[in-house]
């Protein structure tokens, strides 16, 4: 297997964690390459797009954070053989990010400006989604969103669900997962418990 090399900001979360997870829970070997926020203009310059994350493999560099994931999943047996049950896999995906799209949309306002904005989201669009993927993890068994086993769709509705309920969003409430769709708030509890997933943060703490 040809060399992996993951460029993303240092924390835990974001567009990149999944494909960390991804790779850690699969036990393929790759360099988890991490710099500061204050690093993001220099090393912009040398990323396809301007933007992160990249996947290095081998001398290939490679953007697209969900391309980035399924790629990853494929190699660690955590994207579906199965078309149908692949495509399920990639419609949460899909729907995930237009959640951080979302949300990224209103990262650079401040004040008034950005409480409107985030109230508005966390009242109409937020629950929408959330309700919707609360739906189909019912839909499809309870425990997983395709599949009937933990694939990339899991990890990243994880790290999405619980950027969500963190608190750290202002203005959008910390407990609106909880209200919204307890399912989901109960969904992620499980998964944060899976021990593959519990001893990559344990380990950096």
């Amino acid at each position: 297997m040809e060399a992996l090399r993951l460029t993303y900001f240092d924390f835990a979360g974001g567009r990149a964690e999944p494909a960390r997870l991804t790779l850690h829970i699969g036990g393929i070997p790759f360099e988890d390459h991490r710099f500061a926020p204050a690093d993001f203009a220099e090393v912009r310059k040398s990323t396809p797009l301007n933007q992160v994350p990249t996947l290095h493999v081998g001398g290939v560099q490679v953007t697209q954070s969900d391309a980035i994931t399924r790629y990853a999943g494929k190699l660690a047996g955590l994207y579906p053989a199965d078309p149908l049950q692949a495509l399920l896999c990639d419609e949460v995906m899909g729907a995930l990010e237009d959640v951080t799209v979302k949300l990224g949309t209103t990262f650079g306002l401040s004040g008034d400006e950005l409480k409107s904005a985030r109230e508005a989201l966390a009242a109409d669009f937020l629950p929408r989604y959330l309700r919707w993927l609360d739906r189909q993890l019912e839909a499809h068994g309870g425990q997983f969103f395709a599949d009937q086993r933990l694939t990339i769709a899991d990890l990243k509705a994880f790290v999405v669900l619980r950027w969500l309920a963190s608190g750290k969003l202002d203005h959008i409430p910390g407990d609106l997962v909880a209200k919204v769709a307890p399912k989901l708030d109960d969904y992620v509890a499980r998964i944060a418990g899976t021990p593959e997933i519990a001893a990559w943060y344990d380990g950096r703490r």
